[in-house]
């Protein structure tokens, strides 16, 4: 194992939660830490929303890549949002699925 191990921010649609989780596991059980987006049990505020999604920009910050959870190629405004990030930082993206 490295010194460090790689940090691998995981990006995707909330439809998607149990992909991400599946990918969550399958990444921390390969000795990778895993920042993934939060969730929330209710429905949440427009105001709620843009702060979580400057967090997560912070997180693909920690990162040293992304992974895209697209199951069928789907990637939304957000996830969309969060790539172009990613790359204008020259934190490398990879997707569960092509895109």
């Amino acid at each position: 194992m490295p010194d460090r191990p790689e940090i691998v921010c995981i990006c995707g649609s909330i439809r998607f939660v149990a992909q991400m989780r599946a990918a969550n596991r399958e990444l921390t059980s390969a000795g990778v830490i895993v920042v993934a987006p939060g969730e929330a049990d209710e429905v949440i505020t427009d105001e709620q929303k843009a702060t979580l999604d400057a967090l997560h920009l912070r997180k693909i910050d920690l990162a040293d890549r992304v992974l895209v959870v697209n199951p069928g190629g789907y990637i939304g405004e957000s996830t969309s949002r969060e790539i172009a990030y990613a790359h204008a930082t020259g934190t490398p993206v990879s997707f569960t699925d092509p895109a």
